[in-house]
């Protein structure tokens, strides 16, 4: 089984999490933010992952420090579970619906990290949730994990459902391009290592 689990302690969070790539959808989150606990739930669900996620961080302050800091962890935690990263399918591309929205979330398992991020339109808040945090999460994920990412919005008006439409989406990806495929020996790079 692909499984870490990882503790991360700072001024601003206490995080504890654990994630199994080879896991069957069940989430225990818990982040203190409503909006991201149901954002990673759906991450969790639809990428057929396991994950629990404690964090304890100064919302005092704002929520910055622990979406940024569960991206970090969460990211790290991918990178350790994947191991060699022999026989996987690496790459993968979903587009996903969610009523008026409609996003394409693309992935490069590939070692090198980069985020491109085109979502324009969102509200400034959904409920007491930033949105603009959206981006600081996948960013602080995609440099952690060392993987390639692209979030692109098609359309769409609703932000809750926009960024539903990535979460969902962001856990597709990651679980088709994390499939072994068996007629994949080694590493899938020409140059022998990811």
């Amino acid at each position: 089984m692909r499984k870490y689990s990882i503790s991360r302690d700072t001024a601003e969070t206490k995080i504890e999490l654990e994630l199994n790539i080879d896991g069957t959808g069940k989430s225990d989150i818990k982040t203190g933010i409503g909006f991201l606990d149901h954002m990673l739930t759906l991450f969790t669900k639809h990428g057929l992952f396991d994950l629990r996620v404690v964090c304890d961080g100064d919302l005092e302050v704002d929520q910055h420090h622990s979406v940024e800091d569960i991206g970090i962890a969460l990211g790290q935690a991918f990178y350790q579970a994947l191991g060699t990263k022999e026989g996987i399918t690496r790459y993968a591309t979903i587009t996903t619906p969610m009523d008026e929205a409609l996003s394409t979330v693309s992935l490069d398992i590939s070692g090198r990290s980069y985020l491109v991020y085109n979502v324009e339109g969102l509200k400034d808040k959904v409920g007491n949730f930033d949105t603009e945090l959206v981006e600081e999460f996948f960013l602080a994920f995609a440099n952690n994990a060392r993987v390639n990412l692209h979030i692109n919005l098609a359309y769409g008006r609703n932000s809750h459902h926009i960024i539903e439409s990535i979460y969902k989406g962001f856990g597709r990806a990651l679980d088709q391009a994390t499939l072994k495929n068996p007629r994949i020996k080694g590493v899938p790079s020409t140059k022998g290592v990811l």
